[in-house]
């Protein structure tokens, strides 16, 4: 076998572990990939592009959307706020007006119950004086009688009994 001694510059090529060919043939491949595949890599960027563009669009008006519930649910909640503070005011207000009803009807209240008790007080009072002066009338009669049977005597039981029938005579005639 003949052997063919090459330059030596070519042997640099071939140089175990650097083997600049293969470099060679890296350049190329790069070179050749970059040639074909330039405008299906930069349109794939710029739909890229694009896409990311729509998507930072969408989330500023996202973001912006947000902001305005943000701000809309703020004011709903000072509203909120107001309006509570409104309602404990009117409950409040409706309580005095409410303790002002009660006290009012219990000062009626008391002032009917006064009148009733004292319409009692004095029925009771009537009531117990037409008994007492029942009592003592007859309690008067009894010692009316007590006294006049005590000190009557025989014959002035007689003289009125005479009287008596004289009268009675009298009114007949």
């Amino acid at each position: 076998m003949l052997a063919i001694a090459a330059p030596e510059w070519i042997q640099w090529f071939d140089y175990p572990g650097l083997e600049l060919w293969k470099f060679g043939n890296l350049a190329i491949f790069t070179i050749a990939a970059i040639l074909l595949l330039r405008r299906p890599i930069s349109e794939a960027l710029l739909a890229r592009r694009e896409v990311i563009r729509r998507e930072l669009l969408q989330a500023q008006s996202d973001l912006d959307q947000a902001e305005a519930q943000l701000r809309e649910a703020e004011a709903l909640l000072a509203r909120l706020n107001a309006d509570t503070a409104a309602v404990q005011e009117q409950a409040r207000n409706e309580a005095e007006a409410e303790r002002q009803r009660l006290a009012i009807a219990t000062e009626r209240e008391m002032e009917k119950l006064k009148l009733q008790a004292q319409r009692e007080i004095e029925m009771a009072g009537r009531v117990a004086r037409r008994t007492l002066r029942q009592y003592l009338a007859i309690r008067s009669v009894e010692l009316a009688r007590e006294t006049v049977l005590s000190q009557i005597k025989p014959e002035d039981d007689s003289h009125l009994i005479e009287q008596s029938i004289g009268q009675l005579r009298r009114t007949r005639a």
